[in-house]
């Protein structure tokens, strides 16, 4: 059924961040306000995915292959003591090649259904400022979502400012 696939998604370990250790060759950055993301991703939803990581034996300690970020903001943000990890055994050039797979096979976000998801949380009421703090995105880009949804829709629950009605009572008095 399953032959020749291995799952060490099966057994997960909870491992004192001490003995975890960055890989010394990952190529990832992450922009701060992916981080930001990250870290109220682990707020609000707790860690979904465990760090995949080489057991040293020699060195007594768990080199991440995959999950540098997550174990960041968990040690550094959160405080945590322990974090969940999964194991791979492989030699040095297989993780190297792995930790490169694994950044690379995130996918992308598909523009017109990552603005009709936009478009139904305004929808549903959420100002702007709510969908940029929950999706991690800038307010402009949550705009240029919005429009290529379509204008009337689009600014249904925008809040507008109110220069417009200043200067057409300075202007124009009478209208």
């Amino acid at each position: 059924m399953n032959e020749g696939i291995k799952f060490p998604v099966m057994h997960p370990m909870m491992v004192p961040v001490d003995q975890i250790s960055a890989n010394g060759y990952n190529p990832n950055q992450m922009a701060q306000n992916e981080r930001k993301l990250l870290e109220r991703s682990i707020s609000e939803d707790g860690f979904t995915q465990p760090i995949v990581c080489y057991y040293d034996k020699i060195k007594d300690i768990y080199l991440i292959v995959d999950g540098f970020h997550r174990y960041t903001v968990g040690k550094t943000k959160f405080k945590l003591s322990h974090l969940p990890v999964v194991l791979i055994e492989k030699e040095i050039e297989n993780r190297m090649a792995s930790t490169i797979r694994h950044n690379r096979a995130r996918g992308v976000h598909q523009i017109d259904k990552l603005a009709s998801i936009v478009l139904m949380l305004s929808n549903k009421g959420w100002s702007d400022k709510k969908i940029s703090d929950h999706l991690g995105m800038e307010t402009e880009e949550i705009m240029r979502l919005k429009q290529s949804t379509g204008l009337k829709e689009a600014f249904i629950n925008h809040e507008f400012s109110k220069s417009w009605d200043v200067f057409e009572a300075k202007y124009y008095p009478n209208t």
